[in-house]
């Protein structure tokens, strides 16, 4: 595999098991990684509607985000670091 970049940001890292069920298997940069998140936050109408800085979690992000119900975007970028390796 070829990459343009050396960026850290575009490595491939590897996903754990609970984010690989919301994001798919790894490994996978991290830039992806967030875009699949975004994906899965949009398409299951997880976004706050009155303060879109913030996400509801579900079952399988309350177990990416540490048991949290609800967090800012922020927050979440922190928390699923603790997924990649």
């Amino acid at each position: 595999m070829e990459q343009k970049s050396n960026s850290a940001f575009m490595k491939p890292l590897n996903v754990s098991a609970e984010l690989a069920a919301i994001v798919g298997k790894g490994p996978m940069p991290r830039s992806d990684v967030v875009k699949k998140l975004w994906e899965y936050i949009k398409g299951h109408n997880l976004q706050d509607p009155t303060n879109k800085r913030n996400i509801n979690a579900d079952e399988s992000l309350k177990k990416v985000f540490g048991g949290k119900a609800v967090v800012n975007m922020f927050e979440m970028t922190k928390l699923v670091s603790k997924h990649l390796s």
